[in-house]
């Protein structure tokens, strides 16, 4: 019998995963990403299907998600310093927590972090040269008790 439990401990699932995945953080947002490299004709996210050389955040495009032109400058620098724009990633992007810009960079760190995983001697070089792959940890400051409801607010002292 102990030999029939460690033969059902053995018979174990091996599947290779079709996309890399890796976790951008800034203020109190969390951007995780899948990278894929070959996208097979059924591949969807949620009800939105995946097509090659697409960028989807949270089910939408995401010329959509971050319409300015700014935006898609800041989020597309990744792809463009590794020059892997041409080669037609697919990347899903879910991003939860904080705001706007937070979200963007946190996207900005994921897909770097993303890239620097899929090929790590070529990659990671010239993202870290640029500080892409440096998780900025600055957050809002919490308030105090007795504060009046900021963080940093002292009570008026009197005159006289």
């Amino acid at each position: 019998m102990v030999d029939e439990i460690k033969h059902t401990k053995k018979t174990t699932k091996s599947s290779k995963k079709e996309y890399v995945s890796a976790v951008g953080r800034r203020k109190s947002a969390v951007a995780r990403v899948r990278i894929y490299e070959h996208v097979k004709a059924d591949l969807a996210w949620g009800n939105t299907p995946i097509k090659k050389g697409e960028i989807l955040v949270n089910e939408k495009l995401i010329a959509d998600y971050f319409p300015s032109d700014i935006e898609r400058k800041l989020y597309t620098e990744p792809l463009r310093i590794t020059n892997t724009h041409q080669q037609n990633y697919s990347i899903t992007i879910r991003v939860t927590g904080g705001g706007q810009s937070g979200q963007l960079e946190a996207v900005i760190a994921a897909i770097s972090n993303g890239l620097s995983v899929l090929d790590r001697e070529k990659h990671r070089p010239v993202l870290k040269k640029k500080g892409l792959l440096t998780r900025d940890s600055r957050v809002r400051q919490r308030r105090k008790v007795g504060m009046g409801g900021k963080s940093r607010r002292k009570r008026q002292s009197p005159k006289r």
